[in-house]
């Protein structure tokens, strides 16, 4: 599913600029800013100092609807058989993959959390998260704020290394 995204992401860069690319992909909870960033600076060709910021704040966007309006979602969602089972779902596999970390650290396993660059433990699924254990809310946005960050400098890392490494391979080549 994420290739499908990532795809769509690709044709809209035909578009809408790939700076708006770049910010309206990194809202998309299978994709923020962990993954958009690598298309931005490979396939966009947007410099880092650009990228950077635009997919950390298009990351963050959709952060405070989470943690703010979650609750009474839910409280909505519930009063339907599809959807009470759709959150029951969606809490116990949030539970199941973010308990241990969160659970024992709080605040910063929260960050921890959504710093590790892995599908699954990202900004979305760290509000969902800090909604279930019950963490105050400016705080965790801070700490999915920070984490974000963490998460965006080592996609901006890894993608500039290999990027370069590919690019002066190729140069010893040609």
């Amino acid at each position: 599913m994420r290739e499908h995204l990532i795809e769509l992401l690709v044709s809209l860069s035909g578009i809408i600029s790939p700076a708006g690319a770049t910010f309206f992909g990194a809202m998309v909870p299978l994709v923020e800013a962990r993954y958009v960033i690598p298309l931005a600076l490979e396939v966009w060709k947007l410099p880092l100092w650009e990228a950077f910021p635009i997919a950390v704040a298009g990351n963050l966007v959709p952060i405070p609807f989470v943690l703010w309006l979650l609750d009474p979602a839910t409280e909505v969602l519930c009063r339907f058989k599809l959807g009470d089972r759709f959150v029951q779902w969606l809490f116990a596999r949030t539970r199941a993959r973010t308990s241990e970390k969160i659970e024992k650290y709080e605040l910063w396993g929260l960050t921890i959390f959504v710093a590790i660059p892995l599908p699954v433990t990202g900004a979305w699924t760290g509000s969902v998260a800090a909604v279930i254990f019950g963490l105050k809310k400016v705080p965790s946005f801070i700490a999915i704020a920070v984490g974000t960050c963490i998460a965006a400098s080592f996609a901006s890392g890894v993608t500039v290394l290999i990027g370069g490494l590919v690019r002066w391979i190729i140069s010893l080549f040609s």
